[in-house]
């Protein structure tokens, strides 16, 4: 069974946007921040996205590797952004494109059957997505890379739940500049 893993820049007050879908506050990542985000998606054999996120990313980062000022973990991200096979879960996309195939139905059902499959471990990005599969109990891993700032509001990284999810902390580290990084696992 693969392991489905729930990561994303926050802010300390537990943000992943501010209000109006703001990320400026995030300002461009360090090296360091940049390298370890590269190393969490190399391990990645599987990326779930939502809709929002889907447009973030599919927007810079096919030819986020072409940009003349790209580094070279700029560049190796851009290229394993489209070799690693993606899924976008959204009723309102018509076409995706980039190693990427699009479900438009039940994305608990298809979160489900792809964790049973065989693989490497998924991830999984966008708060209203992750946000169903964290109320279906199917999130093994949370990794927040929290920053040292406060917004007042926006989209939460946690989803309103049921009930109580127990969690391990794994690891915890900073990150670079501020920014801590603390990983857990569902106690199940």
């Amino acid at each position: 069974m693969r392991k489905l893993i729930y990561a994303m820049n926050l802010t300390l007050d537990g943000y992943i946007s501010a209000p109006g879908d703001d990320i400026s506050w995030s300002g461009p990542p360090s090296d360091e921040l940049f390298q370890w985000w590269l190393d969490q998606e190399l391990a990645s054999s599987l990326t779930l996205y939502g809709r929002k996120l889907w447009e973030t990313m599919s927007s810079y980062w096919p030819t986020g590797d072409q940009q003349p000022d790209a580094t070279p973990a700029q560049i190796e991200f851009a290229r394993n952004w489209r070799d690693t096979p993606k899924v976008v879960f959204s009723s309102t996309i018509e076409k995706v494109d980039w190693n990427t195939r699009l479900v438009t139905g039940d994305a608990i059902g298809e979160i489900t059957r792809l964790k049973a499959d065989d693989g490497g471990p998924m991830t999984v990005g966008g708060a209203t997505l992750a946000g169903a599969a964290m109320r279906a109990g199917l999130i093994d891993e949370y990794v927040l890379v929290t920053h040292p700032v406060l917004v007042g509001g926006g989209t939460p990284f946690f989803a309103a739940l049921d009930s109580w999810v127990n969690l391990n902390l794994m690891e915890g580290r900073e990150i670079a500049d501020g920014v801590l990084m603390a990983r857990y696992e569902t106690r199940r």
